[in-house]
């Protein structure tokens, strides 16, 4: 099966030490303005990419199509990938007990906290890696509420033929044209494959309301709960606080995408899938975009380190 080539990728970021450019990475990005049309495009935006966790607000808008009424502080969660803090974890609980359910529904893959301080909290406790305490658990206890009001068996609410699952793929279809391909994500839910271009203007229906009263409601709880969608020290909670009327996702592998509610919207794919760059590039893209980002790039600015001391950082290339 085809994929991403590397013909479709291109310079895209370079990172300096003590003056001198010492690594190159390659990516693609594609910038579309508030008219619907593409501003412009680094590498190829057809490239094939899993989104991995930047596909959640599809899936969550999939779910309240589907019927699932949270309120918006916990519908962010749905759409999260959060750090696993205390109030993360909390959230989903309620979701789930809302259903008459607790964690043992969760069928993501056992982890710790992705927070640092939350993940040694939970280790000098005694506290085994669990499916509550992953960030993905917020999409997972989403997913097991639909089930419940429509419905549906929870055991299995993973199976890609599952009734959640298909409703899901619909709605990636509806936003993306159809799935180039289904595979696993890390957490065991089905990964959709779309093309770069398509991931962008799926963000930009949510925010402009071309997605319907669900994606309102999805661009609404994004939008309004930075903290819900990612956590403390988290780039991409830094980012939605700081741009008004602005959602984002952020995804393995590298990928970032998001949207204005005035039709803007970017998304990027690094392609070796390493985190480094990702947010400058994904900066970069939205300052060409005429978004005011001159205090996030200062405050997330990547730094390169030689003797515990700042010596250099990153730069995007051709966005």
């Amino acid at each position: 099966m085809s994929g991403a080539r590397p013909d479709q990728f291109a310079p895209i970021a370079v990172v300096t030490r003590s003056g001198i450019d010492e690594s190159i990475h390659f990516g693609a990005a594609v910038c579309i303005g508030a008219d619907g049309s593409i501003e412009h495009a680094v590498g190829d935006p057809t490239v094939w990419i899993y989104p991995r966790s930047a596909t959640k607000p599809l899936q969550a808008l999939a779910m309240v199509r589907a019927g699932l009424d949270l309120d918006p502080e916990r519908l962010a969660l749905v759409c999260s990938s959060h750090n696993g803090e205390s109030i993360h974890q909390q959230t989903a609980l309620s979701i789930l007990a809302g259903c008459g359910l607790d964690e043992s529904a969760l069928k993501d893959t056992a982890d710790h906290p992705m927070h640092a301080p939350s993940a040694r909290e939970a280790i000098r406790a005694g506290v085994r890696p669990s499916p509550l305490q992953m960030g993905c658990s917020g999409k997972h206890s989403g997913m097991v509420a639909t089930c419940v009001v429509n419905g549906w068996s929870v055991a299995d609410y993973l199976d890609p033929g599952h009734p959640l699952q298909t409703a899901i793929t619909s709605t990636v279809t509806d936003l993306c044209g159809e799935p180039l391909a289904i595979g696993i994500d890390g957490c065991g839910a089905p990964a959709h494959v779309v093309r770069l271009e398509s991931l962008a203007r799926a963000a930009r229906a949510i925010a402009t309301g071309a997605a319907g009263e669900s994606g309102d409601r999805i661009f609404a709880a994004m939008s309004g709960h930075p903290h819900m969608g990612g956590g403390t020290d988290r780039d991409v909670t830094r980012i939605v606080s700081s741009l008004p009327g602005f959602f984002a996702k952020d995804g393995a592998e590298a990928v970032y995408a998001g949207a204005s509610s005035d039709g803007r919207a970017a998304a990027v794919k690094i392609s070796d899938g390493g985190g480094r760059s990702r947010v400058t590039v994904f900066l970069a893209a939205l300052e060409s975009l005429g978004f005011d980002v001159a205090a996030l790039r200062h405050e997330l600015a990547e730094q390169v380190c030689g003797h515990g001391m700042p010596v250099g950082g990153g730069r995007a290339l051709g966005v």
